[in-house]
């Protein structure tokens, strides 16, 4: 034995936006004021209903195992969201709930993708997603996009990049850093294309309901044999509670159920009985007005930053961030945003941590902060950017 890590860790990088928190939450110690525009969690509290339900179920004992695919009247719960939110029916049998969408990733390239199979994926992206790809000694191939296609896969993009060893495409719409969406006559055009190819398509949906134009038809509408994720995190607020769900082809759930009893047997049982909350009609007036503010506080500060001569070509359709071209600025986004924190008492995250292309002169911001914060940010940025 050599003692060494396994050679898979050599692909896996960090993220460089923790090590700006570090930083951060150093300069706070030392009584600084720091304006977080790094973190992708949602600054509301989780909403009261879902308090109340997991109060009850830890009251009431409700502390045991579920079944691995999940609590029966939460899967039964997603399965009416589905036919209420997009008129589209889905088997509760289908729905697997997971610890966070990171679970429901994980099951969903394992079950699907074999060592050495490729997977497309559109970059910038998500890194995780890449990462899960590699855990199971998979090739994530990032293609490059811009703001010609909105910073998504087309099909025409997917054509290109199949070869005989790709078996998947992985899309992400809302996306993260770009906060754009698949249009859905693209969307149907690339499940199409993959299928024809005998490949599936892995479904990102997890900022499904935070969209800020057209309400947002889901993959599954355009084919059963997609693998659809979703989480309770963003639109729902339950970022600690770790909650999320895989919608699986009919002929995958069994492995998805087998697998997870193997990784992480269930996801936590008080947390899916106070996600039962989550799809009440008081729950849902919560997330709806929370979603008219992040929409305010993208409409402030998308401007404010164009002003400030980023380059933001594409208006995001979703999510809460901006993806902004810093080239003006540097050729190096780390680096900038470190002396952004320093200098400014800014946080914003590098677009290293979202691929490769143009990504040191990208940099992400999140709007997940009250507009007096994402103002006061602005101010900063406009008096460090003179210098």
């Amino acid at each position: 034995m050599s003692g060494a890590l396994a050679r898979r860790m050599a692909d896996i990088a960090p993220f460089h936006v923790m090590a700006l928190l570090a930083r951060a939450r150093e300069l706070e110690a030392a009584g600084r004021s720091i304006i977080h525009m790094e973190i992708g969690e949602p600054d509301f509290p989780t909403a009261e209903p879902i308090i109340t339900a997991g109060q009850w179920a830890l009251a009431k004992g409700c502390t045991r195992y579920t079944p691995a695919a999940g609590l029966p009247e939460l899967r039964q719960a997603i399965s009416r969201h589905y036919r209420e939110q997009y008129r589209v029916e889905v088997p509760d049998q289908r729905i697997l709930v997971t610890p966070g969408a990171s679970g429901a990733l994980q099951l969903a390239t394992a079950v699907w993708v074999n060592p050495g199979d490729r997977v497309l994926l559109a970059d910038p992206g998500y890194p995780c997603n890449r990462h899960f790809v590699r855990l199971v000694e998979g090739e994530a191939v990032g293609i490059p996009v811009g703001p010609e296609t909105g910073y998504q896969l087309t099909a025409g993009l997917v054509e290109q990049y199949w070869d005989a060893r790709t078996a998947a495409v992985l899309l992400a719409s809302p996306a993260n850093p770009t906060g754009t969406v698949v249009p859905p006559e693209e969307l149907a055009a690339i499940v199409a294309t993959v299928e024809a190819r005998g490949g599936r398509v892995i479904m990102d949906e997890i900022y499904h309901g935070l969209v800020y134009g057209a309400a947002l038809q889901t993959a599954l509408a355009y084919s059963d044999q997609t693998f659809v994720v979703n989480s309770l995190s963003k639109f729902y607020g339950m970022t600690g509670w770790r909650l999320g769900w895989l919608v699986a082809p009919e002929d995958s759930v069994g492995a998805a159920e087998k697998l997870a009893q193997n990784l992480f047997l269930a996801a936590s049982t008080p947390a899916q009985h106070a996600a039962l909350a989550a799809f009440t009609p008081e729950a849902q007036a919560i997330f709806a007005a929370r979603r008219q503010e992040f929409q305010a506080r993208r409409d402030f500060l998308l401007p404010a930053l164009r002003e400030l001569g980023f380059v933001i070509p594409v208006t995001p359709d979703g999510a809460f961030y901006l993806y902004a071209d810093c080239g003006r600025f540097t050729d190096d986004s780390y680096d900038f945003t470190l002396r952004l924190l320093d200098e400014a008492g800014v946080a914003i995250t590098p677009g290293i941590d979202f691929g490769r292309h143009r990504a040191n002169r990208h940099v992400r911001f999140a709007y997940t902060s009250a507009i007096s914060q994402l103002a006061e940010g602005v101010e900063r940025l406009r008096r460090a950017l003179r210098n």
